[in-house]
């Protein structure tokens, strides 16, 4: 059972997605579970993990009521305010949730690069850690350094790296953001996700553009801590969800090892039952 580590939803009208806009083209509409059902069923996914697409508390309460009606979401990374004096309590409250199994700042969007190293911010990390919450790093190889000074705070914190960090693929820069993610995975117990590689490769990527960044990923994390994720519907603006599955799988290789990304992984990231 192949189980999605990361995938979306949106609905237009609800009007907090800062990023999404008319520029998106194909993906400037709806997506709900009607749209995904399909593609799970042709691709053999068994559940997914539904992951925030705008920073706002209505958006965790979207996410988790489409997962209170939908048995194929086995959890959702939402989104809280951290900044917030009573942070803590709010996260305490949202992990009263059985299917909330992450948080998940917009690093990548905020104009500070050391937000996630503010002094005020600590108290909420540490209620994700008190609350067995997974923490999704959104970040560019820019944030790499910072993040490992973050988990070196915070040991505990339990943390997927989402995209692989968004290495430059398209551009050909990939040696501080190589280093960056060794040294991560070296001292820190970070997962990292396989997903939304395609859309850093740029228009008429090939199968080979990824194979250095995704051969790295799989020496530095190894099997164990990295999982599939589709990034669908942002991954559609490169390839259609059935091409991204496919080609993961065979830049993967190792039958075993696939197995353990595709499906053992994000149990172990989430805390799945």
């Amino acid at each position: 059972m192949i189980v999605d580590a990361h995938q979306h939803f949106w609905r237009l009208d609800r009007g907090d997605y800062g990023w999404l806009t008319p520029e998106a083209g194909p993906i400037y509409r709806d997506f709900g579970p009607e749209d995904l059902r399909p593609l799970m069923a042709a691709n053999g996914i068994g559940g997914t993990i539904l992951v925030q697409a705008a920073p706002s508390a209505a958006e965790t309460t979207f996410l988790l009521d489409i997962a209170g009606r939908e048995n194929f979401v086995r959890g959702v990374v939402g989104w809280a305010d951290f900044e917030r004096p009573d942070a803590p309590a709010e996260i305490a409250r949202l992990a009263a949730d059985p299917k909330l199994v992450g948080l998940r700042p917009m690093i990548q969007d905020l104009a500070d690069d050391d937000w996630m190293l503010r002094p005020d911010l600590a108290p909420a990390f540490e209620a994700m850690i008190a609350h067995d919450l997974t923490f999704d790093a959104l970040v560019l190889p820019r944030h790499l350094g910072r993040l490992a000074t973050l988990m070196a705070g915070h040991p505990e914190l339990r943390m997927v790296i989402d995209h692989g960090a968004k290495p430059r693929i398209a551009e050909g820069a990939s040696a501080d953001w190589a280093a960056d993610m060794t040294r991560l995975a070296r001292e820190t117990a970070a997962f990292c996700k396989l997903s939304g590689l395609v859309t850093e490769a740029g228009p008429g990527w090939t199968p080979d553009d990824l194979v250095p960044f995704v051969a790295h990923l799989l020496d530095a994390f190894g099997p164990d801590r990295m999982l599939w994720g589709s990034d669908w519907p942002v991954a559609t603006l490169a390839c259609d969800y059935g091409t991204w599955l496919a080609t993961a799988r065979d830049l993967v290789g190792n039958a075993a090892a696939w197995q353990t990304i595709s499906e053992k992984t994000v149990i172990r990231a989430y805390r799945l039952p």
